[in-house]
């Protein structure tokens, strides 16, 4: 193959077969001679690539269908902005040439044995001679090509330099100096084979060279001085610690397998300790360790590798183990005896210290000391307590003592330590070292005492001023009598009692009541002084506790109520500003015997009772006495006020209905104006009903056809269906027809016929009044007086059904539809006055004039109603 290399960054050639495989090296190019530092390298033909070393290789297949193909290397250093380029050709070889094209192929064919050596080993601190041989590479191709060998990578161009070379001639391998493996345990390089044209048959070999290992690193510890703990008494085989040595050599061979042992002991006494050979871990040989006779051991210990054979390197350590103490060792009194002495009646006052020796490390939980009091001090009048920093117990008097009950008292103290005790192995159970301490009470001259020094006196709540409540006395210690003695109260304390300074007796000062000022708290701590005939003095306590009585009636919280229709129970609720047992429950009682006749109490609760009507009674106002029993038996007596109104909601109730005062009913003004001019009012409506219709009765004119619209037979007062038909509503212009509506033009009117009871009750105002008040002007209709237009009637009934649809959503109990939404069944015997209906007939055999008139189809249903 011939190469042709032109100057560089312009143009290079390479002479190639004219079918290139993938993967297939085409050549190399040297890009550092264009540019020393390209951090980009590309080509602009996909099916080639470029590697860093300059190596140029097909991406796949390629078959050169013209004699020549070309493409470019861009070279880019994107720091100094620079960019080159190298245009590369390829020119397919001559097939004249024997040696190139038929050899190459077979070449491409063959398995490659030579050009693939397996890794080359080189001794670590090798002597020599230099240069050392270590490997040869060779290429199969030379039997056909002049092949020149050379190499990169570590060692050769890369740190370390200069420590391989390859022979361009023989791929021999050579070694330059001495190498350490613990620097360099491997190095890995590449090796080309090429033509002298440039052109690479084979592709780059990476080698492997393996630096063996020479044991030239002695292994040591990875701490100069170890230092351990353990606790005195411990069983063998307890472990103490562990050493660590570290070997820089090769792993897992036996440059690095370690062996260690203890080579001393100080002190020099029998072996307390073994050391695993393997592990490094030290552990308790015998249970022999005592804090008291030896408290540390120091170790010298050494490893050795080369799995511990004495040609194998070594290094020795120091270790320090330090024996913890236990208690093991009871504390024990310097003495067995004490005596001391003590003035009767003093208090927290020392009196004695005593001492205990313990062998235990001092200052640690094991020495030190818990005293107690084993005996003698049944009434807990002395204590003693630790110094800690002497260790010492201090015996005190925490409770006065008395010569005259008992002259001396004799003590037992016993004492332990801090922490529990731990037994050395085969050690007998340790037992509790105590004293005794004489106690010598001497005798003082003592003042009056109180028995007992704290008395509690109660008192009723409210008790008269100079209520007797008790006695409080105090007796000489030395006599055991009263005489002689005088009481009186210090001044600056609570002014509720005082007492006679010769007999004790204590009287109240002031009416104790639980709710005014400083007597909420319902006790006070009254210090009361006590002097003999020497002038000694003694105080006591008493403690004057208020209890409470039965002073407050029971009221109720509210007395005003409105009660509608719906007539729902009222609940009563009463309050007693006085405790248990003298508040709640309480009972009700209704005191009027003809308001308990129509009203009664049921119970609730202990606090509250409901308040019902009996019956159907009437509306008004009831003032209805009430009186309350509390649980003591105080009757509160309350008038409450019940405004029994014909309303849907309390807010309705703003007139002023009728009063009902102690079972006597009688109207009121406002009741009879209003009864006066609703019966005008009815009286006006009929006069003007009648002189309509009787106008409308003399012109009637009964048609057979007539008949065929009118003759309607219904026996139910619930509304139909609407039905849109002519022949139901017929289309008359007068009343005087009998019809249901009149339509003229284009606007329709209704009939509302005004019979007995029939009127539209208005919500607002909470009085009544008929359609016709409210059309326009308050004047005449314009057809006649019994017709009004659709939009007069639908203007009158909307706002009033939303009023009442209204008031039924806002009642959860639905008390406002049942006087709404009423189902009728029968209603008992129509009245004698009959019909006062506009389009209704004056006289009954009138009225039946028209079914003379019917047409054949009628006649037997008009007989029909004729014999009825």
């Amino acid at each position: 193959v011939l190469s042709l290399c032109c100057e560089a960054c312009k143009k290079v050639i390479f002479h190639v077969p004219s079918e290139l495989e993938a993967d297939t090296l085409v050549g190399r190019v040297d890009l550092k001679e264009c540019l020393q530092s390209a951090e980009f390298i590309s080509s602009s033909d996909g099916n080639f690539k470029v590697l860093e070393d300059g190596s140029v290789y097909t991406t796949s297949s390629l078959s050169l269908s013209a004699q020549k193909k070309t493409f470019t290397i861009l070279l880019k250093d994107i720091q100094e902005q620079v960019q080159k380029k190298i245009h590369v050709s390829l020119v397919e070889e001559e097939k004249k040439t024997p040696k190139t094209r038929h050899a190459r192929d077979t070449v491409l064919k063959r398995t490659k044995r030579r050009w693939g050596p397996i890794p080359s080993v080189m001794i670590e601190n090798s002597l020599g001679p230099f240069p050392l041989q270590i490997q040869q590479v060779q290429s199969d191709t030379a039997q056909n090509y002049t092949i020149y060998y050379s190499a990169s990578g570590p060692g050769i161009d890369q740190d370390p330099k200069g420590l391989f070379y390859i022979e361009r001639e023989t791929g021999n391998i050579f070694a330059t100096r001495a190498v350490d493996r613990e620097q360099y345990p491997s190095f890995q390089i590449i090796c080309f084979a090429t033509t002298p044209d440039g052109y690479s048959p084979e592709v780059p070999l990476v080698h492997t060279i393996r630096i063996e290992d020479d044991n030239d690193n002695a292994p040591y510890f990875t701490q100069d001085l170890f230092e351990f703990c353990v606790p005195e008494n411990s069983r063998s085989g307890v472990v103490v610690g562990k050493v660590i040595a570290e070997d820089r050599d090769e792993p897992y061979t036996l440059h690095t397998t370690l062996k260690y042992r203890i080579v001393s002991q100080t002190p020099p006494i029998t072996p307390a300790f073994s050391l695993h050979g393997d592990t490094g871990v030290i552990s308790v040989l015998l249970p022999q360790l005592d804090r008291e006779l030896v408290p540390s051991y120091t170790l010298l210990v050494e490893v050795r590798d080369m799995a511990g054979q004495p040609f194998g390197l070594c290094t020795t350590g120091t270790v320090v183990i330090k024996i913890e103490d236990t208690n093991d060792n009871a504390p024990s009194f310097r003495q067995l005896q004490y005596e001391t002495r003590v003035e009767e009646n003093r208090v927290s006052v020392e009196i004695l210290r005593v001492s205990v020796v313990d062998l235990d490390e001092p200052g640690s939980p094991g020495s030190g000391a818990v005293y107690e009091i084993i005996r003698g001090n049944d009434d807990q009048a002395f204590e003693i307590t630790t110094d800690k920093n002497t260790n010492e117990g201090i015996l005190c008097v925490v409770k006065g003592l008395d010569y005259e009950t008992a002259k001396q008292r004799v003590l037992v103290i016993g004492v332990n330590n801090e922490a529990p005790y731990v037994l050395a192995p085969h050690s007998q159970q340790l037992s509790q070292s105590t004293c005794s301490v004489t106690v010598h009470v001497l005798d003082v001259d003592e003042g009056p005492v109180f028995k007992p020094c704290l008395l509690r006196l109660d008192v009723k709540e409210c008790e008269d001023i100079g209520t007797a409540i008790g006695r409080y006395v105090a007796e000489d210690p030395e006599t055991g009598n009263s005489e002689g003695i005088r009481y009186r109260i210090p001044p600056g304390q609570c002014n509720w009692i005082n007492i006679d300074d010769r007999s004790g007796e204590v009287r109240t000062v002031r009416v104790l009541d639980r709710d005014i000022g400083e007597m909420r708290r319902g006790q006070c701590n009254v210090t009361v002084l006590a002097i003999d005939r020497n002038g000694k003095t003694g105080t006591g306590t008493i403690q004057v506790c208020i209890v409470p009585g039965n002073k407050n009636f029971p009221r109720l919280t509210q007395t005003d109520y409105i009660m509608c229709r719906d007539r729902k129970p009222i609940c009563l609720t009463a309050q007693d500003g006085d405790e248990a047992p003298y508040s709640a429950p309480f009972v009700y009682r209704i005191t009027d015997q003809n308001l308990a006749s129509m009203w009664k109490l049921t119970p609730h609760d202990d606090n509250s009772w409901y308040l019902s009507p009996k019956g159907d009674i009437p509306y008004g106002i009831y003032e209805i006495p009430v009186s309350v029993i509390d649980n003591g038996g105080k009757i509160g007596e309350n008038t409450v006020r019940v405004n029994l109104c014909d309303c849907v909601t309390p807010t309705e109730c703003d007139g002023r209905p009728r009063q009902f005062s102690g079972g006597n009913v009688t109207l009121g003004l406002w009741a009879i104006l209003a009864m006066i001019l609703g019966s005008l009012l009815l009286l006006l409506i009929l006069i003007t009903i009648c002189g309509c219709c009787g106008a409308g009765v003399m012109h009637r004119q009964v048609t057979d056809d007539c008949a065929n619209h009118n003759l309607i037979i219904s026996n139910t007062e619930a509304p139909g269906e609407e039905v849109m038909d002519h022949n139901i509503i017929p289309l008359q212009s007068t009343c005087d027809q009998g019809g249901y509506g009149v339509k003229t033009g284009e606007q329709q009117t209704f009939e509302m016929v005004k019979g007995r009871g029939h009127t539209l009750e208005s919500v607002k105002g909470g009085g009544h009044q008929t359609l016709g008040s409210v059309k326009e002007g308050g004047g005449q209709p314009m057809m006649d007086t019994c017709r009004y237009s659709y939009s007069e009637w639908h203007n009158f009934t909307h706002p009033r059904l939303g009023e009442k649809v209204h008031l039924c959503r806002q009642d959860e109990e639905q008390k406002h539809s049942e006087d709404y939404l009423l189902s009728y069944n029968y209603e008992g015997k129509g009245s004698l006055a009959g019909s006062v209906g506009c389009c209704s007939d004056q006289h009954e055999e009138e009225a039946l004039d028209f079914l003379d008139q019917l047409e054949p189809k009628f006649r037997t249903l008009a007989e029909t109603c004729i014999k009825r």
